[in-house]
């Protein structure tokens, strides 16, 4: 009966005598661990559980002293062929009258729950600096069209037509500041939503990169033949794209290696409504990555080091959400990857 129930749980159980040797293992820790239990059974602990500095076997020992149990949160656990996961785990000691002849591990995959939280915060912060944004874009712009009409009307009166460079000066800076700040709200159009291939998106997008970077930038395509159409706005997705590629590209320099993957993925997660079809697009660099300190304001509207002004991923992740989809990115030294989520189907379709 014990059994039973074990191997019909969600989350992986291994049991470990004091010895830290492998009891048995149950059905949901074969699928994590990707092994038979037939093969591992008597396998010592560090061995079936790879975790840095070796915490399993620490908190096994340490078990074993206090006879209290101990659980890790959010801990990197290493699969098979390089793979990493996000764990919680805990180690329970199991007693026979005093003494403490077993262990159970509980491990339970924390990734999905992670994700999602983090996409509910770049949404939920995307809406907040767009709302920042207009609201801040309205109270600039009423004021800016009575200076530059002012100067204007005094252009009319000067006596002397020398003094209109100065007149000239105020309206030009007016301009461009009317410029920044449309530029800031981004496309302003409802989207025009037709059927369309995403790759035939990434294929113009990639041409005009290459056409601006030159020859020698490699960008190594790896597309899913089988993906669908998708109902979207062909130029505010060109768009979207086109600023990330950028940004990519300028990263990795006219002799660098870009990467851009297609896949689908199913019954899949956006923020906290679950689609049954998404469009996953990975974009690669081998830059020098995304500094620390502004990766949790990359999204953000002129955050310098993003893009010029700092003002492209900001657009980008908002005519994404415009497809009821989702920018996300991991980025280190050497290796930067932005993800676009794009689900197939649409919630008020």
């Amino acid at each position: 009966m014990e059994k039973r129930v074990l191997d019909n749980l969600s989350t992986a159980i291994l049991l470990f005598d004091r010895d830290f040797k492998l009891l048995y293992i149950n059905s949901s820790a074969e699928m994590l661990f990707e092994v038979s239990a037939r093969k591992v059974i008597g396998s010592p602990a560090a061995e079936m559980i790879h975790c840095s500095g070796g915490v399993v076997q620490e908190n096994l020992s340490r078990s074993l002293e206090t006879g209290q149990p101990f659980t890790e949160r959010e801990h990197q656990l290493d699969l098979q062929e390089g793979h990493e996961i996000t764990v919680d785990c805990t180690v329970i000691p199991l007693r026979t009258g005093q003494d403490i002849n077993e262990f159970l591990v509980e491990i339970q995959q924390v990734d999905r729950q992670l994700r999602i939280t983090k996409e509910e915060q770049i949404l939920s912060r995307n809406q907040a600096s767009r709302a920042l944004v207009r609201g801040l874009a309205h109270e600039i712009k009423n004021p800016l069209g009575g200076l530059r009409g002012a100067a204007q009307l005094l252009e009319r009166e000067l006596p002397d037509v020398s003094l209109t460079e100065y007149t000239q000066i105020i309206i030009e800076e007016a301009d461009r500041l009317q410029n920044l700040v449309d530029s800031m709200l981004g496309p302003n159009r409802i989207p025009e939503m037709k059927p369309l291939n995403i790759h035939q998106v990434l294929e113009r997008v990639c041409s005009l990169v290459k056409a601006e970077t030159g020859p020698n930038l490699k960008i190594q395509k790896d597309y899913d033949p089988s993906i669908p159409l998708l109902t979207g706005d062909l130029d505010q997705l060109i768009q979207a794209f086109l600023n990330i590629l950028r940004n990519g590209a300028k990263a990795a320099g006219t002799k660098g290696v870009m990467g851009i993957t297609s896949r689908i993925l199913r019954q899949f997660t956006i923020g906290n409504l679950r689609h049954r079809l998404v469009i996953s697009i990975e974009i690669s660099d081998n830059g020098p990555g995304i500094p620390l300190d502004i990766q949790e304001r990359v999204f953000f509207p002129l955050v310098s080091g993003s893009d010029g002004m700092g003002l492209g991923l900001s657009i980008s992740q908002t005519l994404i959400n415009r497809h009821q989809g989702l920018i996300e990115f991991t980025s280190k030294p050497g290796h930067t990857v932005f993800r676009v989520l794009l689900p197939l189907e649409r919630a008020d379709g």
